[in-house]
Formats: C-alpha cells, sequence, structure tokens
C-alpha cells in the first residue's frame, strides 16, 4: 500500500460529505451551501480545506461559485470524487505532514560544497543547517515512506528544537511562526533515481533500487527560498496525483 494514500486529505473527506448531503436533497439545485466561515465552524476546519473542498465540487459540476453570492448547488448526480493524495497545493502538503510523523535522524551545521550549491540553487560556502528525518508510515514501520535532507539559514538555529517538539508539522509553517517567514509558493522538481547506500540503510529498501527524488524550493512573497528539502521515496511507496486543466483562453 502507498503510504501517501492510506489516508485522504481532510479536504477530500469533506468534500465527499457535502457531496453526500447535496446528493440526499439536504441541499437542493438552486440553494447555495453555507457560507465558508460556517463551513470552517462546522466541519472544524481551515478556509483553505474549505476552499479545496468547495473547489473539488466545483471542479466535478456539483456547484459554481460566484464572487459576493457564495456557492450555488448545480446538480445533485451522484459522482466520485478522487481519495488519493494531491500535491497540487500548500495545503495538500501540510494535510500530508500531519498524517505521517517525521523522525528526525540527524541534525548539523554545514559548508555548502559546490555539489549542494547546485542542487539547491544556493552560494558556495554559504551556511546552513541540515536536517536529516523520515516520514513513517504508522501501517508499516519499519518501511519509511521517504528520507529527507531539509536545508534552512544557519541563523533559524531554532529550528532544531522546534521540528523535534512538533513532529507533524511543516519546517516552513515553524519558520513562519517563530521567524515571521510566510512561503506562499512551493516550486517543485521530481527526478528518477536509484537509492544510495546511505538512504538504502535508513530506508530498509535495496541499493539501487528506483525511487523518486523530490526537491522542493519553499519561496516567501518575494521569491526568497526560506527553506530547500530533497526527499527520495522508494517507487512502491510513493503515489503522486496531479491534476492539469485546459487553460480557457477566452479568459487569459
Amino acid at each position: 500500500m502507498n503510504g501517501y494514500i492510506e489516508k485522504e486529505s481532510r479536504y477530500v473527506s469533506i468534500a465527499k460529505e457535502l457531496a453526500q448531503r447535496i446528493s440526499q436533497g439536504e441541499f437542493p439545485v438552486g440553494s447555495l451551501l453555507p457560507t465558508e466561515m460556517a463551513l470552517c465552524e462546522h466541519y472544524q476546519a481551515s478556509r483553505h480545506t474549505i476552499r479545496d473542498a468547495l473547489r473539488e465540487l466545483s471542479d466535478i459540476g456539483l456547484v459554481s461559485r460566484k464572487k459576493r453570492i457564495g456557492t450555488r448547488v448545480e446538480s445533485t448526480a451522484e459522482t466520485t470524487i478522487n481519495s488519493g493524495q494531491s500535491l497540487a497545493s500548500l495545503e495538500d502538503l501540510v494535510e500530508l505532514a500531519r498524517h505521517h510523523v517525521r523522525v528526525v535522524k540527524d541534525i548539523q551545521q554545514i559548508v555548502a560544497d559546490q555539489a549542494l550549491a547546485d542542487l539547491i540553487g544556493c552560494s558556495l560556502g554559504s551556511h546552513w543547517l541540515k536536517i536529516e528525518s523520515i516520514r513513517e508510515n504508522s501501517e508499516q514501520p519499519d518501511a519509511p515512506i521517504c528520507i529527507t535532507q531539509s536545508y534552512v539559514t544557519a541563523s533559524y538555529h531554532k529550528i532544531g528544537e522546534l521540528i523535534k517538539a512538533d513532529p507533524f508539522a511543516l519546517i516552513s509553517d515553524l519558520i513562519e511562526q517563530q521567524y515571521g517567514r510566510r512561503s506562499v509558493e512551493v516550486r517543485q522538481t521530481i527526478t528518477a533515481v536509484a537509492i544510495d547506500a546511505h538512504s538504502a540503510d535508513i530506508l530498509n529498501a535495496p541499493t539501487g533500487s528506483p525511487a523518486l527524488r523530490i526537491v522542493r524550493q519553499y519561496m516567501d512573497r518575494l521569491g526568497k527560498v526560506l527553506e530547500t528539502t530533497i526527499s527520495l521515496h522508494p517507487a512502491e511507496r510513493y503515489t503522486c496525483s496531479i491534476t492539469l486543466k485546459r487553460i480557457n483562453k477566452e479568459n487569459c
């Protein structure tokens, strides 16, 4: 079983429940769903989560959304909502982190050599805090979902203790809480690689077996990198769902 699809995202479960409530007639065609704030309170969820749930309903044609009007029910037809793990938004990454505990293996201060500078786009000789950790699968503790090297500027020295205190939070969220810098964009690069001996030992996977390496750069509003992570996922333990949509050129 793939670690990232064992538990569906919170917004997916909310979307499914809303779709069921619509199909059962609680919200007939032409009526408006409760406001975002009312849904946040009802489901005890963030506004981002509710918006993602409503986006799912809109994508499958159950509702339409208009500013200053609300979310209008357009259909009661039963339909399927994808329960696979999507990584199309920052909220998806947050949900993923909430469901898989982080176990820190090592924290050290390093100086960037040429290989690291080329990989994460930093300056040669710059100083970094390197955090090596795994994300555990609760149902298969001997088969970690991934091993990750996270790099943050050495000036964020408190992050090491913060991540030990909160094994589920994204490091980028902890940076925002402690240092006030918020990530608004994540740039991902996915590459097929072979697992090296060091990672194989930690992941309990064969050396040289296939994996996906995901390099993520967490950016602030000014386009500055807050954190770079390099995650290695054994092929049989990882599923990434991405939705591609056609651009309506008339609205460009």
